[in-house]
């Protein structure tokens, strides 16, 4: 992931534009897992959230294959807003958790392009959507680094 995390750490010189990362990609996450998490399956065959977690299963997937260690830790972040998106549906219903998931992926999509804006440089994604995923990746990996969990290489 070295390649990738290099790339998308140079376009994320300004620290304004890391802080809001910070603040806005983990909600991304959730949000978009929470409006996953609200798509219609047939109850005889699945359950409310089944989408969510063939996605959560996919991204782990591809993160385990470039590094144990991230997606690893990227599993138990995923798990635990899987748990909140299950707690709120239950708590509040479909509906609330639909609202919530587009309303925080909106703001918290407005606050990316801001610091994207700031920095002066367009957004990763648009060159190669794997940035999609490189972005969770890349604070976690930072994240780990301050803990003191090094990739074993």
């Amino acid at each position: 992931m070295g390649d990738w995390f290099d790339s998308y750490g140079r376009d994320h010189q300004h620290p304004t534009n890391r802080l809001l990362h910070w603040f806005c990609v983990p909600p991304i996450v959730w949000s978009a897992l929470a409006m996953m998490w609200t798509i219609p399956v047939p109850q005889a065959w699945f359950r409310p959230g089944s989408w969510a977690v063939l996605a959560i299963v996919l991204a782990f997937t591809w993160y385990w294959k470039h590094s144990h260690r991230l997606a690893a830790a990227l599993l138990i972040v995923f798990a635990l807003f899987a748990a909140s998106c299950a707690w709120i549906a239950q708590q509040w219903g479909m509906a609330w958790l639909l609202r919530a998931g587009v309303a925080v992926f909106v703001v918290a999509w407005i606050g990316q392009f801001i610091g994207q804006l700031i920095e002066g440089r367009r957004p990763s994604f648009l060159t190669d959507l794997a940035y999609l995923l490189i972005g969770p990746a890349w604070l976690m990996d930072k994240l780990l680094r301050r803990l003191g969990f090094r990739e074993n290489t």
